[in-house]
Formats: C-alpha cells, sequence, structure tokens
C-alpha cells in the first residue's frame, strides 16, 4: 500500500492546480468542502436505514464506507492545505488523544 499522505500531497497539489482563488480562501472552501462530504455521509446513512418514507432504502452501508472515506481524505487534504507539516500534526494530535483516552 502506498503511503496515503503521499497521495495526499498529490491530490492537494492536484486540487492547487485547477483552483483561482487566494491560498486564504483556497483553505476555507476545503474546509467547506468537508461540510459537504458529512452531508453526503447522513444521506447514505438515511438511504441505508430507508428513513426516508418518500424514497425508501436508497444507499447500502458499503456506501456509508465510502462516504466516510471521502470525509477522511478530505479532512486530510484540508489539513494538508493549512500546513505542510500535516502528518506531524496529525501524529502528534492522534497521540495526544489517545494519551488522555486510552491512558486513564
Amino acid at each position: 500500500m502506498t503511503d496515503p499522505w503521499n497521495t495526499i500531497e498529490h491530490l492537494a497539489s492536484w486540487i492547487s492546480a485547477h483552483h483561482t482563488l487566494p491560498p486564504e480562501q483556497d483553505v476555507l472552501m476545503r474546509v467547506l468542502k468537508l461540510s459537504e462530504e458529512v452531508g453526503e455521509v447522513a444521506e447514505a446513512v438515511i438511504g441505508a436505514t430507508g428513513q426516508n418514507p418518500r424514497k425508501g432504502t436508497t444507499h447500502t452501508w458499503q456506501d456509508v464506507e465510502s462516504e466516510l472515506c471521502d470525509v477522511i481524505i478530505t479532512a486530510m487534504v484540508a489539513l494538508r492545505t493549512l500546513t505542510p507539516d500535516a502528518p506531524e500534526v496529525f501524529a502528534g494530535h492522534v497521540r495526544r488523544v489517545a494519551e488522555r483516552s486510552l491512558e486513564a
């Protein structure tokens, strides 16, 4: 498997090459994109559980998995857009969360 952060670096560069916004607005757009992706997770969960009586069951749990992966990728790209040290920032944050949550 390739290094996910290497792929994220390529995705962030590819997106940047196609954007015309100033860098500070580009960061905001990437964070807003995260909200869009989270909405797609909600739509997939509602569809997988058939909670919309008008539509019925429209998604599978595999659709939910895929949408969750999109959220993770989008968050990683947003973090990379914010800082070139994204892998280190993320690893440090995971370590701090583990220390306060798992060491209790």
